[in-house]
This record gives C-alpha cells, structure tokens and sequence, in this order.
C-alpha cells in the first residue's frame, strides 16, 4: 500500500476529506519521527510499540572488495507488533 493509498482509505474509513486524511497522517508520522528522535517510545496498546534500539559497532564485508571493514554503532528505529495486531493478522 503506498501513502496515497494509505490517505485514500483513511479519509473512507474515518469520513474525513482526502486533504484532511492527509494532514492526520503527515502528522501521525511526524509525531513518531521527533519522539523517536528525542529518545522516547510510544505505545499503542493493542497495535504495537515504536522505539529507539541500539546496535552495537561490528566488523563486516565490503562485498565488492571482500575487505573487513567496521561498520559503526547506530540507533535504529523499531517496532513491535502488540497482540491485537498479532490475532488480527493470523486470524
């Protein structure tokens, strides 16, 4: 599904102009973009968890050369589906 598909069906769902479902979902994203950026998580319940994790400073492959090379630490973004999410997807 692609972000006008995404608006598209808000707007149908919600009863919302497609300029309104827009403006929700441009803010939806933004919201999770800066807390994520300023450390925080944010949880809905039912739905699933959005997070910072942390990966750790490895050595891998350049697969051109074949050559170690060290690839540097970097908070990741994370999430992590909750059960209501889970049984609706399998069920």
């Amino acid at each position: 599904m692609t972000k006008l598909e995404l608006t598209n069906a808000i707007a149908e769902m919600g009863k919302l102009s497609k300029a309104d479902a827009g403006r929700a979902l441009d803010a939806l994203t933004k919201t999770i973009e800066a807390t994520l950026k300023a450390g925080d998580s944010i949880t809905l319940v039912g739905f699933g968890t959005f997070a910072v994790k942390e990966r750790a400073e490895r050595t891998g492959r350049n697969p051109q050369t074949g050559r170690e090379m060290t690839i540097a630490a970097a908070k990741v973004p994370a999430f992590k589906a909750g059960k209501g999410l889970k049984d609706a997807v399998n069920g």
